[in-house]
């Protein structure tokens, strides 16, 4: 009798548990449902929407360019997504991919041991864990952990200096382990398990909407509400999908870079946007780019891994 006590005490605490975990979700998730919910029915029929192309999409540009019908898992691959004529430049591109022999490089340092003898593989057993788990929030730490943090945070440990956050050697590790976890057809999977986390969620949800520096402009003005449209000649991406390519090779950054080396991580991208904006961007581990990164996973949450993957 007591053992059975014992263990309906277990099971209701356990679901309580659950219950528990998900009322922490339960507003990023009705987030994430919205967003997929309007940026399907943006692209249903883009013709027929044109008022949010507006003002520089032509009815022979929403008819004959812009594709309609995209569903879920068609945004992952950004302006690519729903421009014909970019997708014909991006499948051609793709056919002999730049970012291969970056990716090669990764691998090779993944195995390369440090002075002390370790190497990558004691902090990142599994590689195709590595590029898909972050980020996540550390429930110990009380903290968002991303990928590119957790890097530098192996090499200081095992007596190495930190890389450049930004590009280089740091972006060839995160393209293999991320190529490992679109391999092994890895998904998107942020999950929210607790008031702090779901505290670092809307903290990130915040700096995504809120409008900024001397442009006063936010994300979400252009990869939400202007997806889609145009500036100057370049279409804007759709905010869902945004993090499942990345490290990413761009096209301008290879044409910058003495070796054609034009993959960067996430971090760089996100510091290129904000300045964009015009102001300041927060370093790749200070809190703010760590939140902003966890809210901008969970936002595509369930998306296939397709990175590295390349961009103009």
């Amino acid at each position: 009798m007591l053992l059975k006590i014992a263990r309906t005490t277990a099971l209701v605490a356990l679901t309580a548990c659950a219950l528990n975990a998900a009322d922490f979700n339960a507003q990023a998730e009705k987030d994430r449902l919205a967003l997929i919910k309007y940026f399907e029915a943006k692209f249903e029929n883009p013709l027929k929407n044109r008022s949010t192309f507006f003002p520089y999409s032509t009815d022979d540009e929403l008819k004959n360019n812009i594709m309609s019908g995209l569903k879920f898992e068609d945004f992952s691959k950004g302006n690519y997504s729903f421009s014909k004529n970019g997708r014909m430049s991006y499948d051609e591109i793709k056919e002999f991919p730049p970012y291969e022999e970056f990716v090669e490089n990764g691998e090779a340092l993944y195995s390369k041991a440090f002075a002390n003898g370790k190497s990558f593989k004691d902090c990142f057993p599994d590689p195709s864990a590595a590029g898909s788990a972050y980020p996540y929030f550390d429930e110990k730490k009380k903290e968002v952990m991303t990928l590119t943090v957790a890097i530098n945070q192996c090499l200081t440990s095992n007596g190495e200096k930190a890389w450049n956050p930004n590009k280089g050697k740091i972006a060839h590790l995160e393209a293999y382990f991320v190529q490992e976890a679109q391999d092994a057809e890895k998904k998107i999977d942020v999950k929210i398990e607790s008031k702090e986390a779901e505290e670092a969620y809307n903290r990130g949800k915040e700096y995504y909407y809120t409008q900024r520096g001397y442009l006063n402009l936010s994300c979400a003005e252009c990869h939400v509400q202007g997806a889609g449209q145009r500036v100057r000649n370049e279409s804007l991406s759709p905010f869902l999908g945004q993090v499942t390519h990345f490290p990413v090779y761009r096209l301008k950054w290879g044409a910058a870079d003495a070796n054609n080396d034009g993959l960067g991580t996430l971090e760089r991208r996100m510091s290129g946007c904000v300045k964009d904006q015009g102001q300041v961007p927060p370093k790749y581990d200070a809190k703010e780019m760590k939140e902003l990164l966890f809210f901008m996973a969970y936002m595509s949450n369930g998306m296939k891994i397709d990175g590295p993957d390349i961009r103009k």
